[in-house]
């Protein structure tokens, strides 16, 4: 495998960072995940265009202009000749100091990796999964905004540990007022009467890249989108619900916090979106080849 850094090709066990980088010492940093399918790298555009908008909030000067760095994405994925992947663009605030203050960093650094990813196991696809609400609740939109797409994931971490305790893959993580906002790396979709509806972004909920194209996909199938503030009642009542996410895809719930969702099988609704998306993956995007 050869890595991305700095304009460099490296071999697996030659890409390394300095320990000063500000990524590894404090998070300081944004990242994005990404798919390629069939030689097409996947609404790259969108995910490139996220990633420049996180770095803004952040004030991280990205050292590539967003056409170098969708080139720089495409060339990476070349050079690891991926057809079909993962691809996880990282830019850091580059090697400072132990202090805190990130004037001290004189370049960010950039890291591409290209290569494969399983999130859950293929026969969740088919049967559906079990989630739990968990205690930790998303940031504050006042502390770390949860739209800005950072290398700060202990937030998510700890609601992972917590989905883990309880012996699932994945968890709803709800924000300071109650109302859920995501799960630990997946945006939440629930179907109630033919009705989509997710958490709108306010509460929390990252701009997911999937979760907009599955919006679109329904939009354009005749159903009714909506994004209202939920509660756990409205998702234990749904008739179908669904996480949606770059790695993740769109993978059934059946299941949340011991109650059944629906029939306990992935709904109809769900299974035609998850048709629909994986149709649109295949012919869609920016080509490797």
């Amino acid at each position: 495998m050869k890595i991305f850094i700095d304009g460099q090709y490296l071999d697996e066990q030659n890409a390394k960072i300095s320990v000063f980088d500000h990524g590894l010492l404090y998070g300081d940093g944004v990242f994005e995940g990404i798919r390629a399918y069939n030689g097409r790298v996947f609404r790259l555009k969108e995910h490139i265009d996220r990633l420049y908008c996180s770095a803004k909030a952040i004030l991280l000067p990205i050292p590539l202009t967003p056409a170098e760095m969708t080139q720089a994405v495409v060339a990476t994925c070349r050079e690891n000749n991926l057809r079909d992947g993962y691809i996880r663009l990282v830019v850091t605030r580059g090697i400072g100091t132990l202090g805190l203050n990130p004037n001290r960093c004189q370049r960010p650094s950039v890291i591409i990796i290209a290569d494969t990813i399983q999130l859950y196991p293929p026969e969740l696809y088919e049967r559906g999964m079990a989630i739990v609400t968990v205690p930790t609740t998303r940031n504050l939109h006042s502390a770390v905004n949860p739209a800005i797409k950072s290398l700060n994931y202990l937030n998510n971490i700890l609601a992972k540990i917590e989905a883990n305790n309880a012996g699932v893959e994945e968890a709803i993580m709800l924000n300071a007022e109650g109302y859920v906002a995501e799960c630990t790396g997946d945006n939440l979709f629930i179907v109630k009467g033919g009705h989509l509806l997710t958490p709108p972004l306010y509460a929390g909920a990252l701009y997911g890249i999937t979760r907009g194209v599955v919006m679109e996909l329904a939009a354009r199938a005749g159903m009714k989108v909506s994004e209202p503030n939920l509660t756990r009642y409205d998702v234990f009542n749904a008739d179908e619900c669904f996480l949606t996410g770059t790695g993740a895809e769109i993978i059934p719930i059946v299941k949340v916090d011991g109650r059944v969702i629906g029939t306990g099988h992935p709904g109809e609704a769900t299974k035609q979106l998850v048709a629909q998306y994986r149709g649109l993956t295949q012919v869609s995007g920016e080509p490797i080849f």
